[in-house]
């Protein structure tokens, strides 16, 4: 299954966060980081990928506290997660 896997606490103390996504097969992914008005802030991943887990960061440090969203598009599929930022 393509998935976005939660991977962290609703509360991230670091500003480092690990994401960890599952493709079914290669096919194109894009995640992106949104803040809670809705205007993308970031694009972590916009590339085909093979199938299986992959692991990306994002560095958080130069964004305030608050909560963000994580989009993954990847073909039809779309996941959306929220993640607050605690420094």
């Amino acid at each position: 299954h393509t998935r976005l896997r939660r991977d962290w606490s609703s509360d991230v103390c670091s500003s480092d966060l690990s994401i960890t996504y599952g493709m079914p097969k290669y096919s194109m992914v894009e995640i992106s980081i949104y803040n809670i008005q809705g205007r993308e802030i970031a694009t972590l991943e916009n590339t085909f990928q093979t199938a299986g887990y992959h692991t990306i960061y994002w560095n958080a440090s130069s964004y305030p506290s608050g909560v963000y969203l994580i989009r993954m598009d990847s073909g039809e599929f779309t996941q959306t997660q929220k993640v607050v930022l605690v420094k």
